[in-house]
């Protein structure tokens, strides 16, 4: 082979081409480390510069489009002796063309599924894939993703399947104009009534008939989106049917009962035992119901703000039952997800009207995992007001109506795309100015992936799904032939830039024990900054003015995708591909065990920035038998954290009675004292990403089971407690 023409020098006087035209049409900004992305694959060493130098030199001076670089690209190759590199590049390009082909075959793809690909039948752990309606639903939504691709642009869909980006939900949009997650206006629909099919729904007369109507409208709000719903303050809107049931038991009284007082006491008996039943069926019913997803809809039930003695009721029954557990067994409930609320001098500290209420979730938590805690203060500090997420974490900012009136239930999510930053990590070689360049690239084809998402559901109609758009669940009520971008205009939606991997990031240019550096924890903290100053830009640019926001990707599946593309790309690399998945958003190195105090001060700064969606939580040992310190963390919590969730081991096994923590095996999870994995006789509960899942009954993909596998707890619960009081010493200094 021919060595580089040593008498071609490097120059500085090379005109670079301003714009780059993409094979769809798409134009972008000429970028010079492409080229050097692409010779370093080709491993030619010193000759790079040389190479790039006589690239740019046949290239035309402004506007160049993909293939003229592709010719100029072999031509130099081939000039300067590299006829194998040349062969290699334009095989590359061709293999590239022939995956394409492939992902967008749609017989393909349904064969993978039917041979059961893990990637396909186990990428959400809400889905049992042995059951009809759930491989229905695989069916159809294969079909969605090879037909997906073919409708966006094909640069977009192109970094999508090399791992550039995640087009989150493909199986659903952009086949379909569909919406992501939302918070049902339930208020607005029990008051007013709703249609579902062919009946219409007056205003529930007691809390039983308001539980039925809320889950008959989360099967369908789940049926009509692809994302997670959410209940809000749900002891408030739901206590006015409670007290119709009290004023009912009140008046029936009234004929055998002459004191007042046994009268009052009477009617409170029996509405409290209304309120447990109905609280209870919305759990059984929550948990029996399939959507049209073939999945127990994912819903989130907000509460603790209630004050009253029906909505303290209904705070309490929520929690008892889910401490009660499931069926003959007790097993814990996987939904509805419960997000307690902690609020300071309503139920923070002994003394407020509300503490014992505290203390109950604190005992639910450390027995069911669940309820997850959002600190009211710091919610409306990040996120501009108070309000639960949008199924998993996404949260909707603080926003007010044309009166003036702040919104929150009925607002919704237009979708999320998710940049691989560790990919971009590891292609700048540790260069920081190159990895701001690959960034800025990447950027841009995540606002174009965001903007076609937002095109695209724009081009639904409200006869598509009437319980959005016709009959309250949207917050506002349209005519059939009515304009839906009058829910999403003006901030009033959300559409969600994700990220992924900040550990790995810094471990590329800090090394795999960076957590105490305060340089490497200002370097990550500056990329959520720089992606939150993007959202807010492309905000400011947008003719509809959607609130663009941060969010930090639960990464259910792709924690391992990303990953698995990166290891074919760059090996095995050390702490970052070789643990075969990638750290959810911001979160500490789940290998590392610092006291969960350290980790809520490292992870704090971060949803200032991705208050588009958020959580932290901790691992911890068995806390059944002190949950004392649990309540430590909480309130250590408060003012620092605005969502915490709560990992602790709660799996049972009913062949041997052992209880505490599954142990993590090749196959899956099983009982450390007999060994076994049977769903049918014991119940396995993990946390999946943001909420939880039961591996043995619905197994997720392999880099999530890995990433679960190597959880370590942050120290044990009696010095949780010691830790708790330096704490707040140190902080009362």
């Amino acid at each position: 082979m021919l060595k580089p023409e040593a008498s071609v020098k490097k120059t500085n006087t090379l005109v670079i081409p301003t714009t780059f035209v993409k094979r769809d049409g798409a134009k972008h900004p000429f970028r010079t480390f492409k080229l050097r992305l692409i010779l370093e694959a080709l491993d030619l060493g010193d000759a790079e510069d040389v190479i790039i130098a006589r690239i740019v030199g046949k290239l035309p001076k402004h506007e160049v489009s993909a293939n003229e670089v592709a010719d100029a690209f072999k031509s130099a190759l081939s000039e300067m002796g590299y006829e194998r590199e040349a062969d290699s590049y334009i095989d590359h390009r061709r293999n590239d063309e022939i995956a394409w082909r492939k992902e967008t075959d749609t017989k393909l793809r349904l064969k993978r599924m039917i041979q059961g690909d893990p990637s396909i039948v186990n990428e959400n752990a809400n889905k049992d894939s042995d059951v009809f309606s759930t491989k229905r639903d695989l069916t159809a939504g294969t079909v969605g993703k090879t037909v997906g691709l073919t409708m966006m642009p094909q640069h977009v869909a192109k970094a999508h399947l090399r791992g550039d980006i995640h087009w989150h939900d493909l199986d659903y949009t952009p086949l379909s104009p569909m919406t992501n997650c939302c918070l049902i206006d339930f208020k607005e629909m029990l008051a007013n009534g709703f249609k579902i099919g062919n009946a219409w729904m007056e205003s529930p007369n007691s809390i039983g008939v308001a539980t039925s109507q809320v889950a008959q409208i989360i099967a369908n709000v789940a049926s009509s989106q692809y994302g997670g719903c959410s209940f809000d303050r749900a002891d408030e809107v739901l206590a006015p049917y409670a007290a119709k049931n009290y004023e009912k038991h009140l008046e029936e009284a009234k004929e055998f009962i002459a004191d007042p007082d046994k009268l009052e006491a009477f009617a409170k008996k029996r509405t409290k035992k209304d309120i447990y039943d109905a609280m209870q069926s919305l759990e059984y019913e929550i948990n029996t119901m399939f959507s049209t997803q073939g999945q127990t809809p994912f819903t989130s039930l907000g509460f603790g703000l209630g004050t009253n003695w029906i909505e303290r009721e209904i705070q309490k029954d929520i929690l008892k039952i889910r401490i009660n557990g499931l069926g003959k067994e007790h097993r814990t409930a996987i939904f509805p997800k419960l997000l307690f609320t902690l609020k300071k001098g309503l139920n923070l500290h002994p003394g407020d009207p509300n503490y014992d209420i505290k203390q109950l979730a604190v005992e639910c938590s450390t027995k069911r995992m669940y309820p997850d805690v959002l600190s009211y203060d710091m919610i409306k500090k990040i996120t501009g007001s108070f309000k639960c997420p949008m199924g998993c974490r996404s949260f909707l900012q603080g926003w007010k109506d044309e009166n003036g009136k702040e919104v929150n239930s009925g607002r919704m999510n237009l979708g999320v795309v998710t940049a691989n930053l560790p990919r971009v990590a590891m292609e700048s070689r540790g260069d920081k100015q190159r990895f701001w360049d690959i960034f800025d690239d990447l950027m841009l084809t995540c606002h174009e992936a965001l903007q076609f998402k937002a095109k695209r559901v724009l081009q639904a109609s409200p006869k598509n799904a009437p319980i959005l758009y016709q009959y309250g669940a949207f917050g506002k009520r349209l005519t059939e032939d009515g304009d839906i971008n009058e829910l999403f205009k003006n901030g009033r939606c959300t559409i969600s830039l994700g990220y992924i991997g900040l550990y790995e990031v810094a471990t590329v240019f800090y090394g795999p024990n960076w957590e105490h550096n305060q340089e490497a924890h200002d370097f990550t903290v500056e990329i959520v900054r720089r992606m939150h100053d993007l959202c807010a830009k492309w905000e400011k640019e947008d003719p509809n003015h959607y609130h663009y926001s941060l969010y930090s990707t639960p990464s259910e599946s792709l924690t391992d995708r990303f990953c698995r593309l990166d290891t074919e790309k760059f090996g095995k690399v050390k702490d970052i591909t070789d643990k075969e998945y990638y750290t959810n958003s911001f979160h500490y190195d789940v290998r590392k065990h610092p006291t969960p105090f350290e980790k809520i001060n490292f992870e704090k700064d971060y949803p200032y920035y991705a208050a588009g969606g958020f959580i932290h939580y901790c691992e911890y040992p068995n806390l059944k038998q002190n949950p004392a310190a649990l309540e430590a963390v909480w309130d250590f919590a408060y003012d620092k954290v605005g969502y915490l969730g709560t990992n602790t081991p709660i799996d049972k096994c009913y062949k041997c009675g052992f209880a505490g923590e599954f142990k993590a095996t090749a196959k899956g999870f099983q009982c450390p004292v007999c060994g076994n994995h049977d769903p049918k006789t014991c119940d396995c509960v993990k946390r999946t990403c943001g909420y939880l899942g039961n591996p043995l009954r619905r197994p997720m993909v392999h880099g999530r089971h890995e990433e679960i596998a190597h959880r370590v707890k942050h120290m044990s619960t009696g010095l949780v407690e010691q830790e708790a009081e330096e704490e707040q010493l140190k902080n009362a200094e």
